[in-house]
């Protein structure tokens, strides 16, 4: 890993809610140590409305937001991963592209909010649910302290962040 800004791929299948709240968190807290990217495996074309709407009203920039596929980031002239998480069990255990650069990788799996049931404000819980959980994971990811971690150790460090029992590092 360099000194410089960690890339960061999250991963989803339709890239329409959890992977593009991740990616405006992550640039939020991150910022200047991270760079954030979302993509889906079978990316659903729009950013799901309940998601925009939480972000916007939590004063996130929401002008990156749109629903991309995964191969847009395995082309030659994408950056280069240095982290990919993957937000749901069902991408998980898709074929992915060869990320070039062999970056590190977790299952971070996050419930879809997307998929949730009920009133407006059974939708908009769901939604802030999945928003405290990703928050939660992406604030361990940022607290880590890459250059006192070798390889095995900062995976161990991820794997337990995806399994909600990371401890401050």
């Amino acid at each position: 890993m360099s000194d410089n800004v960690y890339n960061v791929l999250f991963l989803c299948n339709a890239n329409s809610a959890r992977s593009i709240m991740a990616e405006a968190i992550l640039n939020r807290i991150g910022a200047g140590r991270f760079k954030a990217f979302s993509a889906g495996s079978r990316p659903k074309g729009e950013v799901n409305p309940y998601a925009l709407q939480l972000l916007e009203s939590l004063n996130h920039d929401t002008s990156f937001a749109r629903s991309k596929g995964w191969d847009e980031f395995a082309e030659s002239d994408a950056p280069e991963m240095n982290f990919i998480f993957t937000l749901c069990d069902t991408t998980a255990n898709e074929s992915c592209p060869i990320w070039p650069g062999h970056p590190m990788t977790a299952l971070w799996s996050i419930p879809d909010p997307a998929k949730a049931e009920g009133t407006e404000a059974e939708l908009h819980l769901a939604f802030a649910d999945a928003y405290r959980m990703l928050n939660n994971r992406i604030s361990l990811l940022v607290n880590l302290r890459m250059d006192a971690l070798n390889h095995l150790a900062l995976q161990q460090h991820l794997d337990e962040i995806g399994r909600d029992t990371a401890k401050p590092n």
